[in-house]
């Protein structure tokens, strides 16, 4: 297969422009809060190459250009938009990663931890608000219940018994405990992967081991944007800044995974003995250069207002501006960092080019 690079240019949008989403048959759908533009703010257009060879900041003519929404729901909720062109894929994808948009986040003990999202427009989204984008695809990274979240993905289940569900093993027992469950599941061992059209595909990659050493690990995912895993590697996601580096080569280990852009907390969230609940700094900038990324994304998943016992215990070690220096510092002028605003899209055009253009 050819091999390919790519050209980034960033989109931050000028306004709190809606996730949208269309079909053939229907009008683009918008989350509620963010129909209207603000006219106060401006744009601004950042650019830079995943080739080395490439400098131009424009689009080139005859190349696949490939446009990522994301869009921050707190905690671990995302919605992703992959928008394609050329090929003849030209419906984007929605995404709909790790929800959690019923009730707070408790683990079924509100006693020992009670989170609340802080955006009280994010807060009050609902299944029918996600239902609403049309996704293709619900995304699950782990099972415990701040990734697999029972309420709302029983309510989910419930309405899209068909949405398509890309999993770890792990959450099987959670899955098949829902009153509806869902009837397209696939499970993912790290370094298996899946189609999820046919011009994108996940593969899963090792995340933490929540419990005995000898337990499974739970899921990261690499978006490759091609028809099989050797395909331009898009985007990365792990909620908690947790990594094998061996799970970053595909089956045959002569390649390693790539990812343009990386979504990853930056600042650590520790337990009492610094143990560790959630990894970043010098554990994202490695994760950075492992995967050759241009963008980093960062997730504030401990920012939430918080009750119970287990919060007043938790500590944060790190700052995303600690965070900042240190990519800085050991990946000078490589790599770009982009705060996410919750419920505001982030867009992100790439263009895939052959190498040797």
């Amino acid at each position: 297969m050819m091999a390919m690079a790519g050209r980034l240019q960033v989109l931050s949008s000028p306004t709190a422009a809606p996730v949208a989403a269309s079909s053939p048959c229907h009008h683009h759908r918008r989350l509620a809060w963010s129909r209207r533009p603000d006219p106060t703010r401006s744009s601004s257009i950042v650019a830079a190459s995943s080739s080395s060879s490439s400098s131009s900041s424009t689009i080139s003519k005859g190349n696949k250009v490939v446009t990522l929404e994301l869009t921050y729901l707190e905690i671990n909720s995302w919605v992703w938009e992959v928008q394609q062109q050329g090929q003849g894929q030209s419906s984007p994808m929605r995404i709909l990663v790790d929800p959690l948009v019923v009730g707070n986040l408790d683990f079924g003990a509100p006693w020992l931890f009670d989170g609340a999202k802080k955006n009280p427009k994010v807060k009050a989204l609902g299944v029918d608000d996600l239902l609403a984008l049309e996704p293709g695809l619900l995304l699950i990274t782990q099972s415990l219940d701040d990734h697999c979240h029972v309420r709302t993905l029983t309510q989910l289940s419930a309405r899209a018994p068909e949405l398509p569900v890309v999993t770890t093993p792990n959450a099987q027992p959670v899955l098949a405990s829902l009153p509806t469950p869902f009837r397209r599941v696939t499970y993912l061992e790290p370094g298996q992967s899946t189609a999820v059209n046919a011009q994108l595909r996940v593969v899963a990659t090792a995340g933490p081991v929540l419990g005995p050493p000898w337990q499974r690990p739970e899921n990261g995912y690499v978006l490759i944007a091609g028809a099989d895993d050797g395909g331009h590697g898009l985007l990365y996601y792990e909620p908690h800044c947790v990594y094998d580096d061996s799970s970053f080569f595909l089956p045959d280990k002569r390649r390693q995974l790539q990812a343009d852009v990386v979504i990853t907390p930056v600042v650590k969230q520790l337990l009492p003995a610094n143990f560790t609940l959630v990894s970043g700094q010098e554990d994202a900038v490695r994760l950075a250069s492992l995967l050759r990324a241009r963008y980093v994304v960062p997730m504030s998943n401990g920012d939430v207002d918080a009750g119970g016992l287990l919060a007043a215990v938790i500590s944060k070690q790190g700052t995303t501006q600690s965070f900042e220096a240190k990519l800085s510092a050991a990946l000078p002028g490589q790599v770009q960092v982009l705060q996410p605003t919750p419920g505001v899209p982030l867009q992100l055009e790439l263009d895939i080019i052959p190498q040797n253009q």
